[in-house]
């Protein structure tokens, strides 16, 4: 079984029908939503997901969803459906950050492969905010020396280069990198460095 869930917007019964059981076939989780509204209102949050959301639908449209998602600060992976005249639609929707969009007829294994990358790219990015959450919080236990201290080690500054830097002595120095190694639950200053180093932003 795949993890994670995907959620099925499309307002026509035969494709939510026909994806959900593709889906399980591969033995991927998903749900089922006849409107975008209803997506909107009653999807739950946190979870490892993504979205197949079809581009023209009663109410909202497939795009109209996604903007909302990511006013919302929702950053689930996008599928969008798409008709051959929407394709101009859904890659305007790739520039804004959806991940793919399957024209229609699809492909049934391309179209489960791209939902399986999509889900792959949520897990990671649950881990990376798992990651990034512990890692502030590690920061947050330093007090304002210690994370003087652990600048410097970033920097690739030697001990004697931090006491000079400080104006403290080796020991103090000693000491304080100490405290940083086990409080950021590191062995040394390479590992500090690949943990810090890690988690910097995307450009």
């Amino acid at each position: 079984m795949t993890a994670g869930l995907v959620h099925i917007v499309d307002d026509d019964p035969a494709i939510r029908d026909a994806l959900g059981f593709l889906l399980r076939s591969r033995g991927v989780r998903s749900t089922a939503w006849d409107d975008g509204a209803a997506f909107l209102d009653g999807a739950p949050a946190p979870e490892v997901a993504c979205v197949i959301l079809d581009v023209r639908m009663d109410g909202l449209s497939g795009l109209e969803v996604f903007d909302i998602l990511r006013e919302r600060g929702v950053d689930l992976p996008v599928i969008f459906l798409t008709g051959h005249a929407d394709v101009p639609l859904a890659v305007e929707a790739l520039k804004k950050g959806a991940f793919d969009f399957v024209e229609k007829p699809f492909n049934d294994n391309q179209l489960v492969d791209t939902v399986i990358a999509a889900l792959e790219r949520a897990a990671a990015a649950r881990r990376h905010n798992r990651d990034r959450d512990l890692l502030a919080a590690r920061m947050a236990s330093l007090t304002p020396r210690e994370r003087e201290v652990l600048q410097c080690l970033v920097e690739g500054r030697l001990n004697k280069q931090i006491a000079d830097h400080l104006g403290v002595s080796m020991r103090t120095v000693e000491v304080h990198r100490a405290r940083v190694f086990e409080k950021m639950g590191v062995r040394n200053a390479v590992e500090l460095v690949a943990q810090v180093g890690s988690l910097a932003p995307e450009s």
